[in-house]
């Protein structure tokens, strides 16, 4: 039996066979991930219903499993009505999960269109699909070494 928290048997395989830089992205319900994604990439959907499964749940299963070198949140244009709102509040939530694993790691923002263009690297091996519902939801952990 496994002792971290990530127990689907899917993402644990590809996560294992995964390397440093390995780009893993968990995605928010409206990610078109179908289309935006890299050429080796697999995906794996785990939207049940609206909301369910959502994308800090996913990050805190990841977190437990894998050591992760940068986290990259999807940056929102300035002529997007939504950057006069301040940063989502999905990021506070990540910032707190990246705490509890005891990471010192910051979300570094990549703008909507590169960040596009991050995904479609073949170093993007996992899209995990979330039914998240919050706006700009979508974060890419990038797989570093297991020194210990």
């Amino acid at each position: 039996m496994l002792k971290h928290q990530l127990l689907h048997p899917k993402i644990t395989e590809v996560l294992a066979r995964a390397g440093h830089h390995a780009k893993i992205l968990i995605a928010d319900g409206n990610y078109p991930a179908s289309s935006k994604k890299g050429p080796n990439a697999e995906v794996v959907s785990l939207a049940l219903s609206p909301g369910v499964v959502n994308c800090t749940q996913v990050l805190r299963a990841i977190l437990s499993a894998v050591v992760v070198d940068a986290v990259h949140t999807m940056g929102i244009p300035a002529d997007d009505s939504y950057a006069q709102s301040g940063e989502p509040p999905v990021w506070a939530q990540y910032r707190a999960e990246l705490a509890e694993a005891q990471l010192s790691l910051s979300l570094e923002p990549i703008q909507k269109w590169e960040f596009y263009d991050a995904v479609n690297s073949p170093d993007h091996v996992l899209t995990i699909q979330t039914a998240d519902q919050s706006l700009w939801a979508n974060i890419i952990l990038v797989i570093g070494c297991r020194t210990a």
